[in-house]
């Protein structure tokens, strides 16, 4: 996989958000998701999503209907869909309902095998750049609506589609901070395909296991806390994630002990080689999030990355388990939706003896 493509993606699970958002508690009728709602009116479902960075502005509001749908309104289940971004195939694939989608943006990072949907991933149409998807191609595959991330709601091929009838479906699970927060938008994802309470089960369930996960991980700190580490060296700088972002929260739940869990940034911090060598190198017993897979590469790309503890015992890992030749990666699709995953991944590779017989799912240990 390229090298910069990699580290692109990983820098994307990094990050919370890239400016301070304004809504960060979980808004009534969830348990941890703040950008959204479901409520009921006499005659449709009502879907509303907000702004991440201005509390409490609505950016849209859906009224579903599984009747005729009038002006204003959007009619459910939805029968064909495009997507934007890879995490929106993880969601819908979780509901059983990749048949629908009709068109896909950068298919070349979708994990999920889309085989089900109308046909196969060629019948899907490459409706181009997530951030700026063909208008032209997205008409020609007729569909009901398009789900796009908060970041493409200016643009024009956005403003374009709307003026042509093409509801836009804004999905910020994203912009969330806690990993069942961004869980949760499974909830949201599934109001238009009418599959709620299945989303809902779904949802329960991975809030179960993660909780659990996480007992066990408390339980662990009496043999002694393990201290964590994060991301690599690119072209002199070097991301980490703060405490209040997605990857800070995995920390804290495994309870891993994290330099940076306090730090009030809501987004990744850029470090110099210098500073995480000297505020990592002798105290982290693990690195995670390395781009490379080998540890000659991790040491030919600099050989500071040999000063660090966990490199000399040999505790250095990437997310890369589950990845196609082409940059997919379904930490970004399944473990958006199972968290839960990827919390275990955490907790086996610091304390393995919590969960003995757990087989790594997103998580590689780098080969020699």
């Amino acid at each position: 996989m390229n090298r910069i493509a990699v580290f692109a993606l990983l820098l994307l699970s990094f990050v919370s958000c890239t400016r301070r958002s304004a809504n960060t508690e979980a808004r009534e009728g969830n348990l941890y998701a703040a950008g959204f709602t479901l409520t009921d009116s006499a005659d449709c479902r009502i879907a509303t999503v907000y702004s991440p960075w201005e509390k409490g502005k609505v950016m849209a509001i859906y009224r579903l209907t599984r009747g005729k749908a009038q002006k204003g309104e959007i009619h459910v289940p939805l029968s064909r869909i495009n997507i934007a971004s890879s995490t929106h195939a993880g969601f819908i694939d979780a509901i059983g309902c990749t048949r629908c989608i009709s068109g896909v943006c950068n298919p070349e990072y979708i994990y999920t095998s889309l085989d089900s949907c109308l046909g196969t991933i060629d019948d899907c149409l490459n409706l181009g750049d997530g951030m700026s998807p063909s208008v032209e191609r997205v008409l020609l595959s007729r569909p009901d609506a398009m789900m796009i991330s908060t970041y493409a709601q200016g643009d024009a091929a956005a403003k374009q589609l709307l003026k042509l009838n093409i509801p836009i479906i804004y999905n910020n699970e994203w912009m969330e901070h806690h990993p069942l927060a961004r869980a949760e938008w499974i909830r949201f994802v599934a109001a238009f395909f009418c599959k709620e309470e299945f989303a809902d089960s779904l949802f329960s369930a991975t809030v179960e296991r993660y909780k659990s996960l996480c007992r066990l991980a408390a339980e662990s700190q009496k043999n002694g806390q393990k201290t964590i580490m994060s991301g690599q060296d690119f072209r002199g700088t070097w991301y980490v994630p703060s405490g209040s972002t997605y990857m800070g929260h995995l920390f804290r739940d495994a309870c891993a002990a994290y330099h940076y869990a306090d730090d009030p940034h809501e987004g990744s911090i850029p470090l110099t080689v210098e500073q995480a060598v000297q505020d990592f190198a002798t105290e982290a017993d693990v690195w995670v999030g390395a781009s490379a897979a080998t540890m000659e590469e991790l040491k030919n790309a600099d050989e500071k990355h040999t000063w660090f503890k966990a490199y000399q015992n040999g505790e250095v890992y990437n997310f890369h388990r589950r990845t196609t030749p082409s940059g997919a990666n379904d930490f970004w699709e399944k473990g958006v939706v199972c968290p839960d995953l990827i919390l275990a991944d955490l907790i086996s590779i610091l304390y393995p003896e919590v969960l003995p017989d757990h087989q790594l799912i997103y998580t590689e240990k780098l080969k020699d």
